[in-house]
Protein backbone atom coordinates (compact mmCIF):
# COMPACT_ATOMS: atom_id res chain seq x y z
CA UNK A 1 0.00 0.00 0.00
CA UNK A 2 2.82 2.43 0.93
CA UNK A 3 6.72 2.00 1.19
CA UNK A 4 8.19 1.47 4.38
CA UNK A 5 11.70 1.80 3.30
CA UNK A 6 11.61 5.68 2.83
CA UNK A 7 12.01 9.37 4.85
CA UNK A 8 8.45 10.52 5.22
CA UNK A 9 8.20 13.83 7.65
CA UNK A 10 6.53 12.71 10.46
CA UNK A 11 6.10 16.10 12.50
CA UNK A 12 6.99 20.07 13.12
CA UNK A 13 10.12 20.32 15.87
CA UNK A 14 7.32 22.48 17.91
CA UNK A 15 5.17 19.63 18.18
CA UNK A 16 7.68 18.21 20.60
CA UNK A 17 8.83 21.01 22.40
CA UNK A 18 8.34 20.24 26.13
CA UNK A 19 5.98 17.19 25.48
CA UNK A 20 5.73 13.76 23.71
CA UNK A 21 3.79 13.30 20.43
CA UNK A 22 2.07 10.20 19.56
CA UNK A 23 1.02 9.99 15.45
CA UNK A 24 0.63 6.93 13.51
CA UNK A 25 2.80 6.72 10.53
CA UNK A 26 2.60 4.33 8.06
CA UNK A 27 0.13 2.28 10.39
CA UNK A 28 3.04 2.38 12.74
CA UNK A 29 2.15 3.65 16.46
CA UNK A 30 4.55 6.08 17.01
CA UNK A 31 5.81 8.11 20.23
CA UNK A 32 8.35 11.13 19.25
CA UNK A 33 10.02 13.19 22.14
CA UNK A 34 13.51 15.34 23.03
CA UNK A 35 15.90 12.82 24.81
CA UNK A 36 19.15 14.19 26.36
CA UNK A 37 20.44 17.07 24.88
CA UNK A 38 17.28 17.45 22.64
CA UNK A 39 17.79 14.71 20.34
CA UNK A 40 14.83 13.85 18.87
CA UNK A 41 14.06 10.21 19.60
CA UNK A 42 10.93 7.66 17.84
CA UNK A 43 10.08 4.89 20.05
CA UNK A 44 7.08 2.23 19.75
CA UNK A 45 4.00 3.97 21.21
CA UNK A 46 3.42 1.17 23.81
CA UNK A 47 4.48 0.58 27.63
CA UNK A 48 5.73 -2.76 28.24
CA UNK A 49 4.51 -2.68 31.42
CA UNK A 50 0.74 -2.85 30.23
CA UNK A 51 0.47 -1.71 27.08
CA UNK A 52 -0.74 1.90 27.71
CA UNK A 53 0.84 4.64 25.03
CA UNK A 54 3.70 6.11 25.91
CA UNK A 55 2.66 9.30 24.39
CA UNK A 56 0.08 9.86 26.99
CA UNK A 57 2.94 10.58 29.48
CA UNK A 58 6.08 12.94 30.35
CA UNK A 59 9.34 13.68 29.37
CA UNK A 60 11.61 14.34 32.35
CA UNK A 61 15.10 15.14 31.83
CA UNK A 62 15.69 13.76 28.69
CA UNK A 63 13.52 10.27 29.94
CA UNK A 64 10.15 9.41 28.55
CA UNK A 65 7.67 8.63 31.31
CA UNK A 66 4.52 6.47 31.25
CA UNK A 67 1.43 8.45 32.41
CA UNK A 68 0.20 5.20 33.65
CA UNK A 69 2.71 4.14 36.26
CA UNK A 70 5.79 6.23 36.04
CA UNK A 71 7.62 3.82 33.86
CA UNK A 72 10.98 5.28 32.33
CA UNK A 73 11.98 4.84 28.64
CA UNK A 74 15.24 5.50 27.36
CA UNK A 75 15.99 6.75 23.47
CA UNK A 76 16.68 3.24 22.89
CA UNK A 77 13.73 0.90 23.39
CA UNK A 78 14.77 -0.38 26.93
CA UNK A 79 13.43 0.47 30.29
CA UNK A 80 15.13 2.40 32.32
CA UNK A 81 13.66 2.36 35.65
CA UNK A 82 10.31 2.30 37.55
CA UNK A 83 9.16 2.81 41.04
CA UNK A 84 9.32 0.00 43.18
CA UNK A 85 10.24 -2.47 40.93
CA UNK A 86 13.53 -3.73 39.14
CA UNK A 87 13.85 -3.89 35.75
CA UNK A 88 16.49 -5.90 34.02
CA UNK A 89 14.07 -8.19 32.36
CA UNK A 90 11.69 -5.84 30.75
CA UNK A 91 11.51 -5.95 26.95
CA UNK A 92 12.72 -3.63 24.59
CA UNK A 93 10.14 -1.82 22.75
CA UNK A 94 10.98 -0.87 19.09
CA UNK A 95 12.98 2.21 17.67
CA UNK A 96 12.75 3.87 14.53
CA UNK A 97 15.76 5.87 12.70
CA UNK A 98 14.58 9.69 12.74
CA UNK A 99 16.60 12.76 11.52
CA UNK A 100 15.49 16.33 12.16
CA UNK A 101 16.47 18.38 9.35
CA UNK A 102 15.27 21.41 7.27
CA UNK A 103 13.01 22.21 9.91
CA UNK A 104 11.15 18.79 10.18
CA UNK A 105 11.01 15.68 12.24
CA UNK A 106 12.01 12.74 9.43
CA UNK A 107 11.43 9.00 10.53
CA UNK A 108 11.86 5.50 8.76
CA UNK A 109 9.21 3.28 9.52
CA UNK A 110 10.76 0.27 7.71
CA UNK A 111 13.44 -1.80 8.17
CA UNK A 112 16.09 0.44 10.43
CA UNK A 113 19.26 -1.41 9.08
CA UNK A 114 18.37 0.42 5.35
CA UNK A 115 17.68 3.73 6.88
CA UNK A 116 20.51 6.36 5.39
CA UNK A 117 20.12 9.66 6.65
CA UNK A 118 21.58 11.00 2.99
CA UNK A 119 18.31 9.80 1.35
CA UNK A 120 16.22 12.66 3.09
CA UNK A 121 14.61 14.64 0.53
CA UNK A 122 16.91 17.84 -0.22
CA UNK A 123 15.68 21.17 0.70
CA UNK A 124 17.86 23.40 -0.78
CA UNK A 125 15.02 26.30 0.37
CA UNK A 126 15.04 25.32 4.20
CA UNK A 127 18.51 26.49 4.51
CA UNK A 128 18.95 29.72 3.16
CA UNK A 129 18.18 33.08 4.23
CA UNK A 130 17.38 34.02 0.99
CA UNK A 131 14.09 32.06 1.45
CA UNK A 132 11.31 32.23 3.70
CA UNK A 133 8.94 29.55 4.57
CA UNK A 134 5.32 29.20 6.24
CA UNK A 135 3.51 26.20 6.32
CA UNK A 136 1.00 24.11 8.29
CA UNK A 137 -0.48 20.48 8.53
CA UNK A 138 -3.55 18.93 8.02
CA UNK A 139 -5.40 15.15 8.84
CA UNK A 140 -7.38 14.24 5.83
CA UNK A 141 -9.38 11.03 5.68
CA UNK A 142 -8.36 9.73 2.14
CA UNK A 143 -5.75 7.43 0.39
CA UNK A 144 -2.67 9.35 0.30
CA UNK A 145 -2.42 8.20 -3.51
CA UNK A 146 -5.34 10.76 -3.51
CA UNK A 147 -3.18 13.95 -2.76
CA UNK A 148 -0.67 13.09 -4.84
CA UNK A 149 -3.22 12.81 -8.03
CA UNK A 150 -4.77 15.92 -6.46
CA UNK A 151 -1.10 17.68 -6.30
CA UNK A 152 0.21 16.20 -10.11
CA UNK A 153 -3.03 17.11 -12.21
CA UNK A 154 -4.02 21.09 -11.25
CA UNK A 155 -6.24 21.27 -13.51
CA UNK A 156 -9.21 21.07 -10.51
CA UNK A 157 -7.90 24.79 -9.69
CA UNK A 158 -10.52 26.34 -12.24
CA UNK A 159 -13.09 24.34 -10.12
CA UNK A 160 -12.19 23.89 -6.38
CA UNK A 161 -10.16 27.17 -6.08
CA UNK A 162 -11.83 29.12 -8.28
CA UNK A 163 -12.06 31.96 -5.94
CA UNK A 164 -8.77 31.66 -5.06
CA UNK A 165 -5.89 30.43 -7.69
CA UNK A 166 -8.24 28.64 -10.53
CA UNK A 167 -9.18 30.99 -13.54
CA UNK A 168 -10.26 28.86 -16.75
CA UNK A 169 -6.53 29.96 -18.66
CA UNK A 170 -5.87 26.37 -16.87
CA UNK A 171 -8.33 24.40 -18.26
CA UNK A 172 -6.81 25.79 -21.94
CA UNK A 173 -3.22 25.22 -21.24
CA UNK A 174 -2.93 21.27 -21.79
CA UNK A 175 0.09 19.91 -19.34
CA UNK A 176 2.81 17.97 -20.45
CA UNK A 177 4.22 15.07 -18.49
CA UNK A 178 8.22 13.45 -18.29
CA UNK A 179 9.53 11.01 -15.82
CA UNK A 180 13.04 11.64 -15.02
CA UNK A 181 14.54 8.61 -12.66
CA UNK A 182 12.07 8.30 -9.79
CA UNK A 183 11.23 11.64 -10.72
CA UNK A 184 7.76 12.51 -12.30
CA UNK A 185 7.22 16.27 -13.61
CA UNK A 186 4.14 17.89 -15.10
CA UNK A 187 4.40 21.60 -16.11
CA UNK A 188 1.92 24.03 -17.63
CA UNK A 189 2.62 27.29 -18.86
CA UNK A 190 -0.03 30.00 -19.51
CA UNK A 191 0.73 33.38 -21.29
CA UNK A 192 -0.58 36.72 -21.34
CA UNK A 193 -3.40 36.49 -19.01
CA UNK A 194 -5.18 38.12 -15.59
CA UNK A 195 -3.61 36.78 -12.42
CA UNK A 196 -5.97 35.29 -10.06
CA UNK A 197 -6.84 36.98 -6.56
CA UNK A 198 -4.25 34.97 -4.58
CA UNK A 199 -1.68 35.85 -7.60
CA UNK A 200 -2.82 39.25 -7.06
CA UNK A 201 -1.67 39.27 -3.53
CA UNK A 202 1.28 37.95 -4.02
CA UNK A 203 2.53 40.35 -6.87
CA UNK A 204 1.41 43.45 -4.56
CA UNK A 205 3.51 41.37 -1.75
CA UNK A 206 6.65 42.22 -4.36
CA UNK A 207 5.67 45.60 -5.02
CA UNK A 208 4.45 45.03 -8.90
CA UNK A 209 1.16 45.93 -10.27
CA UNK A 210 -1.89 43.73 -9.90
CA UNK A 211 -3.87 44.69 -12.99
CA UNK A 212 -1.38 43.68 -15.94
CA UNK A 213 -1.60 41.02 -17.94
CA UNK A 214 1.14 38.12 -16.72
CA UNK A 215 2.55 34.76 -17.67
CA UNK A 216 1.91 31.91 -15.05
CA UNK A 217 3.42 28.42 -14.47
CA UNK A 218 3.21 25.32 -12.52
CA UNK A 219 5.70 22.62 -12.67
CA UNK A 220 4.88 19.49 -10.43
CA UNK A 221 7.59 17.17 -9.29
CA UNK A 222 6.83 14.17 -7.35
CA UNK A 223 9.98 12.35 -6.04
CA UNK A 224 9.09 9.01 -3.84
CA UNK A 225 7.45 8.11 -1.54
CA UNK A 226 4.89 10.86 -1.26
CA UNK A 227 6.24 14.11 -1.79
CA UNK A 228 5.40 16.86 -3.92
CA UNK A 229 7.29 20.20 -4.83
CA UNK A 230 4.97 22.34 -7.42
CA UNK A 231 6.98 25.19 -8.86
CA UNK A 232 4.65 28.48 -9.13
CA UNK A 233 4.35 32.01 -10.32
CA UNK A 234 3.29 34.49 -12.58
CA UNK A 235 5.45 37.30 -14.08
CA UNK A 236 4.72 40.64 -15.99
CA UNK A 237 4.05 39.44 -19.74
CA UNK A 238 6.93 39.70 -22.04
CA UNK A 239 9.64 39.67 -19.80
CA UNK A 240 10.73 35.96 -19.39
CA UNK A 241 7.63 34.05 -17.77
CA UNK A 242 9.79 31.42 -15.82
CA UNK A 243 13.16 33.16 -16.09
CA UNK A 244 11.74 36.65 -16.11
CA UNK A 245 14.30 38.62 -13.77
CA UNK A 246 13.77 38.52 -9.53
CA UNK A 247 12.18 42.00 -9.83
CA UNK A 248 9.34 41.46 -12.61
CA UNK A 249 7.84 38.75 -10.90
CA UNK A 250 6.38 36.48 -8.00
CA UNK A 251 7.13 33.10 -7.87
CA UNK A 252 7.17 30.27 -5.02
CA UNK A 253 7.71 26.44 -4.05
CA UNK A 254 4.58 24.93 -2.97
CA UNK A 255 5.73 22.34 -0.46
CA UNK A 256 3.41 19.25 -0.30
CA UNK A 257 4.67 16.12 2.13
CA UNK A 258 2.16 13.70 2.05
CA UNK A 259 2.53 11.16 4.77
CA UNK A 260 0.27 7.66 5.00
CA UNK A 261 -1.54 7.39 8.21
CA UNK A 262 -3.44 4.28 7.56
CA UNK A 263 -4.40 2.97 3.91
CA UNK A 264 -7.02 5.55 4.32
CA UNK A 265 -5.48 8.50 6.23
CA UNK A 266 -2.58 10.56 5.62
CA UNK A 267 -0.82 13.57 7.77
CA UNK A 268 -0.36 16.46 5.07
CA UNK A 269 2.25 18.84 5.90
CA UNK A 270 1.80 21.70 3.34
CA UNK A 271 3.44 25.36 3.17
CA UNK A 272 4.85 27.24 0.47
CA UNK A 273 8.87 29.03 0.29
CA UNK A 274 9.39 32.17 -1.79
CA UNK A 275 12.63 34.35 -2.61
CA UNK A 276 10.48 37.68 -2.99
CA UNK A 277 10.50 39.57 0.50
CA UNK A 278 11.95 36.88 2.09
CA UNK A 279 12.10 38.78 5.42
CA UNK A 280 8.64 40.38 5.34
CA UNK A 281 6.88 38.32 8.02
CA UNK A 282 3.73 39.64 7.60
CA UNK A 283 3.51 38.90 3.99
CA UNK A 284 4.76 35.20 5.21
CA UNK A 285 1.46 34.93 7.49
CA UNK A 286 -0.81 36.50 4.64
CA UNK A 287 0.15 33.94 1.88
CA UNK A 288 0.41 31.36 4.71
CA UNK A 289 -3.15 32.12 5.67
CA UNK A 290 -4.39 32.18 1.97
CA UNK A 291 -2.58 28.60 1.42
CA UNK A 292 -4.53 27.07 4.51
CA UNK A 293 -7.63 28.59 3.11
CA UNK A 294 -6.99 26.53 -0.81
CA UNK A 295 -5.79 23.73 0.61
CA UNK A 296 -8.72 23.58 3.24
CA UNK A 297 -10.94 23.52 -0.20
CA UNK A 298 -9.57 20.21 -1.32
CA UNK A 299 -9.89 18.57 1.88
CA UNK A 300 -13.60 17.94 1.41
CA UNK A 301 -13.24 16.86 -2.06
CA UNK A 302 -10.64 14.17 -1.65
CA UNK A 303 -12.09 13.19 1.63
CA UNK A 304 -15.83 12.40 -0.36
CA UNK A 305 -13.99 10.81 -2.94
CA UNK A 306 -12.34 8.63 -0.61
CA UNK A 307 -16.14 7.30 0.59
CA UNK A 308 -16.99 6.95 -3.05
CA UNK A 309 -14.42 4.91 -3.62
CA UNK A 310 -14.96 2.75 -0.58
CA UNK A 311 -18.58 2.62 -1.30
CA UNK A 312 -18.00 1.39 -4.99
CA UNK A 313 -14.19 -0.18 -5.27
CA UNK A 314 -15.54 -2.47 -8.34
CA UNK A 315 -15.93 0.68 -10.31
CA UNK A 316 -13.28 1.91 -12.62
CA UNK A 317 -11.59 5.18 -13.14
CA UNK A 318 -11.05 7.08 -16.26
CA UNK A 319 -7.44 7.86 -17.24
CA UNK A 320 -7.02 10.87 -19.40
CA UNK A 321 -4.32 13.15 -20.88
CA UNK A 322 -4.74 15.06 -17.40
CA UNK A 323 -3.78 12.52 -15.14
CA UNK A 324 -0.40 11.08 -16.66
CA UNK A 325 1.51 13.09 -13.77
CA UNK A 326 -0.75 11.11 -11.00
CA UNK A 327 -0.41 8.14 -13.06
CA UNK A 328 3.53 7.61 -13.82
CA UNK A 329 3.88 8.50 -9.88
CA UNK A 330 1.49 5.65 -8.80
CA UNK A 331 3.76 3.46 -11.48
CA UNK A 332 6.84 4.43 -9.61
CA UNK A 333 5.22 3.83 -6.41
CA UNK A 334 4.24 0.10 -7.25
CA UNK A 335 7.35 -0.59 -8.73
CA UNK A 336 9.04 0.47 -4.87
CA UNK A 337 6.53 -1.87 -3.62
CA UNK A 338 7.50 -4.36 -5.49
CA UNK A 339 11.21 -4.12 -4.46
CA UNK A 340 10.00 -3.67 -1.09
CA UNK A 341 8.27 -6.97 -1.74
CA UNK A 342 11.08 -8.89 -3.41
CA UNK A 343 9.03 -10.32 -5.97
CA UNK A 344 8.97 -10.06 -10.04
CA UNK A 345 7.24 -6.58 -10.65
CA UNK A 346 10.19 -4.68 -9.78
CA UNK A 347 12.28 -6.46 -13.03
CA UNK A 348 9.32 -5.63 -15.12
CA UNK A 349 8.51 -2.14 -13.89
Amino acid sequence: MFPKNAWYVAATPDEIDGKPLGRKVCNERIVFYRGPEGQVAALEDFCPHRGAPLSLGRVCEGKLVCGYHGLEMGCDGKTIAMPGQRVRGFPAVRTYPVVERHGFIWVWPGDASQADPAKIHPLHWAESPEWAYGGGLYHIACDYRLMIDNLMDLTHETYVHANSIGQKEIDEAAPTTRTEGDEVVTSRFMHNIIAPPFWKMALRGNNLPDDQPVDRWQICRFSPPSHVMIEVGVALAGHGGYDAPADKKASSIVVDFITPETETSIWYFWGMARTFQPHDAELTAKIREGQGKIFGEDLEMLERQQKNLLAWPERSLLKLNIDAGGVQSRRIIDRLLAEERGDGMAAAA
